[in-house]
C-alpha cells in the first residue's frame, strides 16, 4: 500500500527482504502483476547469476576469470587421431594402434574397427585412408549403437562410443605406468570447446565495451586494436569512470606500435615470440612508465626488424633519451650506430685479439678512425659488394602450393634448387611460417619420418631433388661444459687417436679412450673431467669453482705426461684454432677441420672452449664449419633463420662467403633475413607482405634482387634499390616469376 510518509518504512522492508533472500525481492502491486527485482546481475527466470565483475574476472590466470574446462590455457590435451593412425595406408588388420606397449588395448581397437567395417558392410582389407567417411568417423567417435565384436574365439555385442573417447577414459584409468606413458604419446593440444580458445569463462566473455568483448579486442592485431579503441565513445558518466583507463590503453597500444610490433595480436602466446619481439615489448613497457633518470641497456634491439621498421625503433629510443634517461645499446646495425650521440668501438678483432677500446666519439669519429674495422665499413673503404653475376636457375625447384598456415593466404612459393634464396618481408609477414613451420617439417617428415606435423599446405613438389635437409640455427652446440668446438666438429676423435699413436702412449698401452675427459682412465677423477667442481647452493644457482687437483686441465698427471710437439692434450685443447694450425699442419684430416673453422672467422676460439661460453653467432658458424668439412653430395638443403643476428659487418662478410661456398658445392641454401647485405647477395628473393599479421601473408614479388627492387609494392625492394648501384637490369640468367596479379599468390 503506497501512501505519504511510507518511504523510510518501505526502504527498511526492502532491505530486510534482500537480506533474507540473498539479494532478490518480489514486489506485489495492487491490481497489477508481481515484479521481481535483484540487487545482483541475475535472472530468476533464466537461472543465470553473474558474480560481481572485478579486474580478476577478465584474467585467465585467476580462478575467477579462467575457463573451468581448460583452466585458462585455451587448449586441452586430447587424443590425436593422426598419432593413433600415423600410416593411414595400412588396412585395419595391419594398423599398429598402440603397438606392443598396450597389446590388450591394441587388440580391442582392432576388433572395434573390424566391427565398424562389418556394421557398414565395408571390406576390412581396405586401407584406412580409403575407408568411407562414415566408417572412419564411426571408429573414431562412435556409432551410437551396439556392434558385434570378435576377439579371438569370443564374440559379443557391445556399444561402441569411439576410439577417442575410449582412449581418453583409458588414459584416466591406465592399468599400468607403461600403458599411461604410451597413451600420453597419443595426445596433442586441441582448442577448448567450452571457451573456443578464448581462455575466459562465459560470464567474462559476455561483457561488451564498444560492441566488443575482451577476446575480440585481444584477437585483433595491435595496430587494429588502436583503431578499435579510438572508436569507443563514452558519455559523461562513463568518461568519469573509464576515461583515464581508456587513455592508458590507447597510449600503451601506441607504444607497442611505435617499436614495430603492430602486427602482433595481444593474445599471442609469449612462448611464440622471438627474442627481439620480447625485448621490444619490454621496451614499450618502459616507455609507458614515463620514468626519468634511468639507465636502459639494450642488447641488439633491431633483431628481427625489417629496415622499414628500424626508423620507428630509433625514434622510440630517442624518446626515451629525451625523457631524461641514458640509453646504452649494444648494436651492429649501421643506421643505429649513425643515429647514436656517442659510440664506443671495441676490438680490433674478436676473442684474444679484442677487448680494447679502438675508437670512441661520434659516428663520424668512428668512420674516420683508421684503426676501427667498424669505421672501415662505415666510410666504405671496406664493403660487401653486390655479386658481379648471379647464378642462373637450373630448372629444378621445390614448390609449395596452397600454403595457408597462420596468416599465409593460400600462397604458392617456388625455391630454386642450387641457388642462394633469401626470404624477406616486414616483421610478421609469414616468413618463418612458410620456411620453418611448413617447408622444413614437411621435408623432415618425408626424408626422416619426423612426427612433427608441418603447417597447412596443399602440396610440395620437387622432393626428388633433395636427399638431406639441415636447419642451422643459433642454438648452443651443447649445454654443458663438456661440449666444445673440438667434440662438436669431430676434431677430438682424430686428436685422441694422434696422442694414442705417440711412442710413449704405446709403451704405456694407452688407447684413444685414455685421452677422453668423458670416461674413466685418463681424466681427473676429482672433477670427473669437468675441470670445475660444482658446489650446490640451497635456494641459489649452483656455483662452479676450479678443480684444485687438475687446476682445470681435466686430465690426470699420467695422461698429461704424454706430449706432441711439447704440448699435452690439455695444452692443445687450450690453444686457439690459429695457434693449432701450424702445430697440426701435417695431419690432413685434422688440418681440414681447423681450416674450415678458420674460414668461417673462428680462428680466435679455443679448441676446448666450453660450449656454454660461445655466442649464438659463434655456435652457428661452428655448425657451418662442420657442414663444410663434410663431403658434399650437392643435394643438401640448408635453412638458416636470421643468421646475421649478433654479427658485425666483417662477420657478415665471412658468413656470406661460407654460404656462397655451400651453394658453389651444388647445395641449396634458404635464408630468412632482414640484413640488406645478405639480401643483395642473393640469387633469388621471395618477398612476403606487404605488411605484417593479417595484412601480410602474400607473395609481393619474387626474383633476383634487381627484379625485387623494381617493385613499388615491396618495402624490401624500396630499401634495396639504393644498394644496387643503380643496377636494376637483370644480371646473368637469373629469373624471377614476379608476382601474380590474379588467382593465388605465388613465387
Amino acid at each position: 500500500l503506497i501512501k505519504p510518509g511510507i518511504k523510510e518504512r518501505l526502504t527498511d522492508s526492502i532491505r530486510t527482504a534482500l537480506k533474507l533472500t540473498g539479494g532478490a525481492v518480489l514486489i506485489s502491486v495492487v491490481d497489477g502483476e508481481e515484479k521481481l527485482y535483484s540487487e545482483r546481475m541475475a535472472c530468476v527466470i533464466c537461472g543465470i547469476n553473474v558474480p560481481p565483475l572485478e579486474p580478476r574476472s577478465f584474467s585467465f590466470n585467476s580462478a575467477y576469470g579462467a575457463c573451468k574446462r581448460c583452466h585458462g590455457l585455451g587448449t586441452v590435451m586430447e587424443i590425436d587421431s593422426l598419432k593413433l593412425i600415423p600410416d593411414a595406408s595400412q588396412t585395419p588388420e595391419k594398423l599398429g594402434y598402440m603397438g606392443t606397449a598396450d597389446k590388450q588395448g591394441s587388440a580391442y581397437l582392432k576388433s572395434a574397427l573390424l566391427a565398424v567395417c562389418k556394421h557398414f558392410s565395408v571390406d576390412p582389407n581396405t586401407p584406412f585412408a580409403d575407408l568411407p567417411r562414415e566408417v572412419r568417423e564411426g571408429f573414431l567417435n562412435g556409432v551410437g549403437t551396439k556392434l558385434n565384436f570378435k576377439q579371438g574365439l569370443y564374440s559379443y555385442q557391445s556399444e561402441w562410443k569411439g576410439a577417442l573417447n575410449w582412449l581418453r577414459d583409458r588414459l584416466n584409468e591406465a592399468p599400468s605406468e607403461k600403458i599411461r606413458v604410451a597413451l600420453e604419446d597419443l595426445v596433442s593440444p586441441s582448442v577448448c570447446q567450452e571457451c573456443k580458445g578464448q581462455r575466459l569463462r562465459s560470464d567474462s566473455l559476455s561483457v561488451r565495451v564498444g560492441g566488443r568483448g575482451i577476446a575480440d579486442y585481444t584477437s585483433l592485431p595491435i595496430e587494429d586494436s588502436v583503431a578499435a579503441f579510438e572508436q569507443v565513445k563514452l558519455n559523461n558518466r562513463e568518461e568519469q569512470i573509464a576515461g583515464p583507463i581508456l587513455k592508458e590503453i590507447r597510449n600503451r597500444l601506441r607504444f607497442l606500435t611505435s617499436v614495430g610490433l603492430g602486427y602482433l595480436t595481444l593474445d599471442r602466446a609469449s612462448s611464440t615470440l622471438s627474442g627481439g619481439e620480447g625485448q621490444r615489448i619490454r621496451l614499450a613497457t618502459q616507455i609507458g612508465s614515463q620514468l626519468r633518470g634511468v639507465l636502459y641497456v639494450l642488447d641488439e634491439p633491431s633483431i628481427g626488424l625489417h629496415p622499414r621498421d628500424n626508423q620507428k625503433l630509433l625514434e622510440t629510443l630517442s624518446a626515451l633519451r629525451d625523457l631524461g634517461n641514458t640509453v646504452l645499446v649494444v648494436e651492429h646495425d649501421e643506421e643505429t650506430i649513425r643515429r647514436a650521440d656517442y659510440v664506443v668501438d671495441l676490438g680490433p678483432g674478436a676473442g684474444a685479439h679484442g677487448g680494447e677500446v679502438v675508437a670512441f666519439g661520434t659516428a663520424e669519429d668512428i668512420a674516420g678512425n683508421p684503426q676501427s674495422v667498424t669505421g672501415l665499413y662505415m666510410r666504405g673503404s671496406r664493403k660487401i659488394e653486390v655479386p658481379a653475376e648471379r647464378r642462373a636457375p637450373n630448372g629444378k625447384y621445390l614448390r609449395i602450393q596452397g600454403a595457408h598456415a597462420n596468416n599465409l593466404k593460400d600462397i604458392e612459393a617456388t625455391f630454386p634448387i642450387g641457388l642462394l634464396t633469401v626470404v624477406t618481408g616486414v616483421s610478421g609477414s609469414g616468413k618463418s611460417t612458410l620456411v620453418e613451420d611448413i617447408l622444413y617439417p614437411a621435408l623432415a617428415k618425408h626424408l626422416y619420418g619426423s612426427v612433427a606435423e608441418p603447417g597447412e599446405y596443399e602440396s610440395l613438389e620437387g622432393l626428388e631433388h633433395i636427399d638431406k635437409v639441415i636447419e642451422i640455427d643459433q642454438s648452443p652446440i651443447g649445454r654443458t661444459p663438456r661440449s666444445n668446438p673440438a667434440t662438436y666438429t669431430g676434431l677430438f676423435t682424430p686428436l685422441r687417436e694422434l696422442y694414442a699413436m705417440i711412442p710413449e702412449s704405446r709403451e704405456r698401452g694407452y688407447k684413444p679412450g685414455r685421452f677422453s675427459f668423458n670416461v674413466k682412465g685418463g681424466r681427473c677423477e676429482a672433477c670427473e673431467g669437468d675441470g670445475m667442481k660444482r658446489i650446490e647452493m640451497n635456494f641459489l644457482p649452483d656455483v662452479y669453482v676450479l678443480c684444485d687437483v687438475c687446476r682445470g686441465a681435466r686430465y690426470n698427471r699420467e695422461t698429461l705426461a704424454v706430449k706432441y710437439k711439447g704440448k699435452s692434450i690439455a695444452d692443445l685443447l687450450d690453444t686457439t684454432v690459429e695457434e693449432a694450425l701450424p702445430i697440426l699442419e701435417n695431419l690432413p684430416q685434422i688440418n681440414q677441420k681447423l681450416q674450415t673453422l678458420l674460414d668461417v672467422g673462428l680462428g680466435y676460439i679455443k679448441l676446448g672452449q666450453s660450449a656454454t661460453t660461445l655466442s649464438g653467432g659463434e655456435a652457428q658458424r661452428i655448425k657451418l664449419a662442420k657442414e663444410l668439412s663434410k663431403r658434399a653430395t650437392g643435394r643438401t638443403l640448408y635453412i638458416l633463420d636470421e643468421p646475421t643476428t649478433g654479427l658485425h659487418f666483417a662477420d657478415v662478410h665471412k658468413l656470406l662467403d661460407v654460404l656462397q661456398r655451400l651453394v658453389s658445392l651444388g647445395n641449396t641454401v634458404i635464408v630468412i633475413e632482414h640484413n640488406l647485405d645478405v639480401i643483395k647477395s642473393a640469387d633469388h628473393i621471395i618477398d612476403l607482405g606487404p605488411e605484417g599479421g593479417e595484412h601480410g601473408g602474400r607473395v609481393v614479388v619474387a626474383g633476383t634482387p634487381e627484379e625485387v627492387a623494381r617493385s613499388r609494392r615491396s618495402h624490401t625492394g624500396q630499401v634495396l634499390k639504393p644498394l644496387l648501384n643503380g643496377r636494376l637490369t637483370r644480371i646473368g640468367d637469373g629469373a624471377g616469376n614476379g608476382h601474380n596479379q590474379t588467382g593465388k599468390d605465388h613465387a
